[in-house]
């Protein structure tokens, strides 16, 4: 019975260590790892989905009655690229974010966001 299941608790501890990083961390770079490591148990969770017992791949041959559906398998392919061109573009960010504040961890940043902040505020005062 626990085997069984084996795929689905690959997609639940992936899917819950991917959340962890993405909360548990302040660097950016770790959360664009967290979000991938998310996005890959989703696409295990479809593709584990579509897969038929007994199944093969769709191509007509002699003797093959069952096959699996390939369209959930293209969909993730679809989703494969357009994960990497988004983590290719948070890492471009980050490196954007680098080079404005000189750090990637999230609180810093928030740190000198709040002091800019209050800085244009004196200066408005005065």
């Amino acid at each position: 019975m626990l085997f069984d299941l084996f795929n689905h608790w690959v997609v639940i501890t992936l899917m819950m260590s991917g959340l962890y990083i993405v909360i548990a961390h302040g660097n950016l770079i770790k959360k664009i790892i967290g979000l991938s490591v998310f996005q890959t148990s989703v696409f295990i969770f479809y593709i584990s989905m579509a897969k038929v017992d007994g199944g093969t791949a769709p191509i007509l041959a002699e003797n093959i009655t069952q096959y699996s559906n390939p369209l959930p398998h293209v969909l993730i392919l679809t989703a494969i690229v357009v994960g990497i061109a988004t983590t290719a573009l948070g890492l471009s960010l980050v490196v954007r974010i680098k080079e404005e504040y000189g750090s990637i961890e999230e609180d810093d940043i928030q740190q000198q966001d709040n002091q800019d902040l209050a800085d244009s505020h004196l200066e408005n005062k005065a």
